[in-house]
């Protein structure tokens, strides 16, 4: 932390690669920011806030793909296709520790982030600007930080609240907040600046990917979910709903591909800009065959939870399941979400089969790609051919309507209100019934049956999104969901050997890939450990 809060401001003008600024980068030495010179004008200010919205998308930040994307591989929807020596399979194996290179740097970028925010909240009233344009750019960053700590409090629990600059030696001798201070200080925060931000609807197309009122009321919502002040996430999500500025889109696969990025249901989401700042997510989670790295391998566990068209839970030993297409009878959102062998890919099919040629089909299992047969399909825009790494711009969706209409019945569920069909229908069968997914509606009100239907409609509507890692968490219930072992693609008919946990194991009785096993350690792993270089510098981190 010493080192990070002593760059702090440092960064935030290196990481403004903006022509408007070089003259007076030039001017000021890099390692003494002049606060006098830099904050004069509203363009300066508006490269500051530019760098505070950048860091939130920084690597192993929380809206970056590795925070939103790659999390799902800490969880029972996917594996990390690096295995099970990565940082993210560690997060819920039973072997994570306060060394972890991955929790160190979430903890370096929220606080790198936060630092950031505090110097913007500082100086801003020096710049010569309208009151009103003002106070929005306060809420923003106001916003920003407060879901740095709303990450911080789900992940690592207590931990410090800095609200101000610090000077080097008070870096040292910071102590913990207690969960309560944090979270009660997320919530007034977010609620500030829900009263200075403009609509969804009043930000032109040129302020796209600035928060609004429904961005910030949608993070409110979320922490009093996580805090179980289910009446007030209730009245929070319903705002949202009563300003009727978002939509469920009719197209569900379009969501998350460059053709719809701004789509009326991503409340908020991340901009990204190709060549500029690209999404790496095309890099690193598509199919090989498209020349990626396929880093995120849906599991079974998430491709089992698609029910069949008739809202029928899936078995195997259902007629309707078919091997050789899985998506088959299927709830449509499966097949938008996941590659599965023998999938529509391009002008043919995505082939994982082990028996397959890797010279003709390179995404076959096992061979440094896939390791479960399944391959990551939403976010995917299989037929770009520009350069992967740094040429692809479409905009990965941080919160979607769709997760404010579920969180909404949540709520109104765990209150213990009385839940009917209209509540139904306007919620939960509305994100069922759109266009492109069309799967039968929902009549369950009884409290104790509602709860796991709706638990696993948020499952498949935000499948790796970064959702689930975080629900099974609030929920209580990762050390049921993340423990044993874990499968992959069915090959019931194959020549080759279907992998197993050992040689002396029995084959699967539906013959699926065994991938892995997890022993997340309940009392344990719910919250990540405080990173041991952290507290060598500071033992107080460390009580």
């Amino acid at each position: 932390m010493k080192k990070r809060l002593k760059s702090a401001l440092v960064l935030l003008l290196t990481v403004l690669s903006v022509i408007s600024c070089k003259k007076e980068l030039e001017k000021i030495p890099l390692d003494e920011f002049d606060q006098e010179s830099f904050w004069s004008s509203e363009q300066k200010a508006m490269l500051a806030l530019n760098a505070v919205y950048r860091s939130t998308v920084s690597s192993s930040n929380w809206w970056s793909t590795e925070g939103l994307v790659y999390l799902e591989t800490a969880s029972d929807n996917a594996y990390h296709g690096q295995g099970d020596n990565t940082v993210y399979h560690k997060l819920s194996n039973g072997t994570l520790t306060s060394s972890s290179a991955l929790v160190s740097q979430y903890w370096d970028q929220s606080y790198a982030s936060i630092a950031r925010s505090n110097d913007f909240l500082q100086n801003v009233s020096k710049v010569p600007m309208d009151a009103v344009k003002k106070k929005r750019l306060i809420a923003e960053v106001r916003f920003i930080r407060a879901c740095q700590y709303f990450y911080l409090l789900q992940h690592f629990g207590s931990v410090p609240l800095i609200k101000a600059t610090l000077a080097l030696e008070e870096a040292n001798k910071v102590v913990k907040a207690p969960r309560a201070e944090i979270a009660t200080f997320v919530i007034a925060e977010l609620t500030q600046a829900v009263a200075d931000l403009p609509r969804f609807k009043d930000i032109p197309a040129k302020e796209t990917g600035r928060v609004s009122k429904q961005g910030a009321l949608a993070f409110l919502g979320r922490i009093q979910l996580a805090e179980k002040r289910f009446a007030d996430a209730a009245i929070t999500y319903k705002t949202i709903i009563d300003f009727g500025d978002n939509i469920i889109d009719p197209n569900y696969a379009s969501i998350f591909l460059e053709s719809n990025e701004n789509s009326s249901e991503n409340v908020y989401s991340v901009q990204y800009v190709p060549n500029q700042l690209p999404n790496p997510l095309m890099q690193n989670a598509s199919p090989r065959a498209m020349g990626g790295f396929t880093f995120i391998d849906p599991l079974a566990n998430l491709m089992e939870a698609y029910e069949f068209t008739d809202g029928t839970a899936f078995s195997y030993t259902d007629a309707r399941y078919d091997y050789r297409d899985i998506g088959k009878n299927r709830d449509p959102r499966l097949k938008y979400s996941i590659y599965y062998d023998q999938a529509p890919f391009r002008t043919g099919k995505y082939i994982s089969h082990p028996d397959s040629v890797v010279a003709t089909y390179p995404d076959r299992i096992n061979n440094l790609n896939t390791k479960t047969g399944y391959c990551l399909r939403k976010y995917i825009e299989e037929n770009f051919t520009g350069n992967l790494n740094t040429g692809y711009g479409g905009n990965t969706p941080v919160i979607r309507y769709a997760e404010v209409l579920l969180s909404y019945l949540e709520a109104k569920l765990e209150t213990g209100d009385a839940i009917d069909m209209a509540l139904l229908d306007a919620t939960i069968n509305r994100v069922r019934r759109r266009a492109t997914v069309n799967m039968p509606v929902i009549t369950a009100t009884n409290a104790a049956l509602l709860r796991p239907i709706l638990r696993n409609e948020r499952r498949v509507e935000l499948a790796l999104e970064g959702i689930r890692y975080w629900d099974l968490l609030r929920w209580g219930i990762a050390d049921q969901a993340l423990n044993g072992d874990f499968y992959g693609h069915p090959y019931p008919v194959s020549k080759a050997t279907v992998r197993k946990k050992t040689t002396t194991a029995p084959v699967d009785p539906f013959r699926r890939w065994y991938v892995t096993t997890r022993t997340f350690r309940k009392g344990v792993d719910e919250y990540w450990p405080i990173p041991q270089n952290e507290v060598s510098l500071n033992p107080k981190l460390g009580l």
